[in-house]
């Protein structure tokens, strides 16, 4: 199954479905051993794992390089954080056809201008672009994918930005009628009462995505009597790595040797495995053997 019909699926399955933050081919892999349906490619977490901020510094042509790797080495379907769809509809069109090239399985787009800002950041003073403009980059996506199964999820930073729950059900009504495949309601607050306000208006006109990082202690079974499609846990690799490398680093700093580290970190045969060194070596018993076969039947003819 092409991995966008997969995503398609899983929004329109009626049940809760979780996907997990990546930022690149090891953690995307990572994602996909642990057993998550899909891969969340976080623009916050890809751009720091280049050392940059999450206002649009790495240029889309970097962020798809990442996203390249990732599928590469993955079979389960990637969902791209688009951000604001780095410039105008046109943009947006050049990138929709970039991913699709990439076996991309879908892309986030949210309503703030361009660059954006990340949504934890100075959030009530972020502005966001007309409803129209931005209900015209979805229908831009949809005017310009080939593929059928490619899903534009549209997400509003209404609520982050300090708007009422109106204002984003209105936004979201026009970019559901403009072609999104699903809406991201986000929210800042510590509980999801607004979230939960914001589902029960909306009845189900299509599915719904939602980002916890704030009110992540909200039991899922709220999500799910919601129904809420799909949960992104949006950065949580990229943390787990961070504070998994400090402690170590501390370590090997304060020992003046690795030795005291050893628990806190992977054997290499770990690192060998999840590159699939092990195919490379299959491949090159097949491919060498084959080489040696047609160089002695030269040699043979040539006598």
């Amino acid at each position: 199954m092409p991995k966008s019909n997969s995503i398609k699926n899983i929004l329109q399955s009626g049940r809760l479905e979780f996907f997990l933050e990546a930022h690149n081919a090891l953690s995307a892999r990572i994602v996909e051993e642990a057993g998550f349906s899909g891969i969340w490619a976080s623009g916050l977490t890809s751009s720091a794992s280049l050392g940059l901020r999450d206002c649009n510094e790495a240029s889309w042509t970097q962020t798809l390089d990442i996203l390249e790797f990732m599928s590469d080495h993955t079979s389960i379907p990637i969902l791209f954080d688009g951000d604001s769809g780095f410039g105008n509809f046109n943009n947006v069109r050049r990138l929709v056809k970039k991913l699709e090239q990439r076996q991309i399985a879908g892309v986030c787009l949210e309503d703030k201008e361009y660059p954006k800002k990340n949504s934890f950041i100075a959030s009530e003073g972020q502005a966001l672009i007309s409803a129209g403009e931005f209900a015209s980059k979805i229908k831009a996506v949809k005017d310009t994918q080939i593929d059928p199964h490619f899903c534009v999820v549209a997400r509003t930073e209404a609520l982050i930005t300090g708007n009422d729950i109106n204002e984003a059900l209105d936004r979201c009504y026009m970019y559901h009628q403009a072609g999104a495949d699903a809406v991201l309601i986000h929210s800042k607050k510590k509980t999801a009462d607004e979230i939960i306000s914001f589902t029960r208006q909306w009845n189900n006109l299509c599915p719904v995505v939602i980002v916890p990082t704030t009110y992540d202690k909200t039991p899922i079974s709220a999500f799910e009597e919601a129904n809420i499609s799909l949960v992104l846990w949006a950065n949580h690799m990229l943390r787990a790595s961070i504070e998994g490398m400090k402690k170590v680093a501390a370590s090997i700093f304060a020992h003046k040797t690795p030795i005291a580290a050893d628990n806190m970190i992977a054997p290499l045969e770990e690192i060998f495995r999840l590159q699939n060194v092990s195919e490379l070596e299959e491949a090159e018993h097949i491919y060498y053997s084959y080489a040696k076969d047609i160089d002695f039947l030269k040699a043979q003819r040539a006598a």
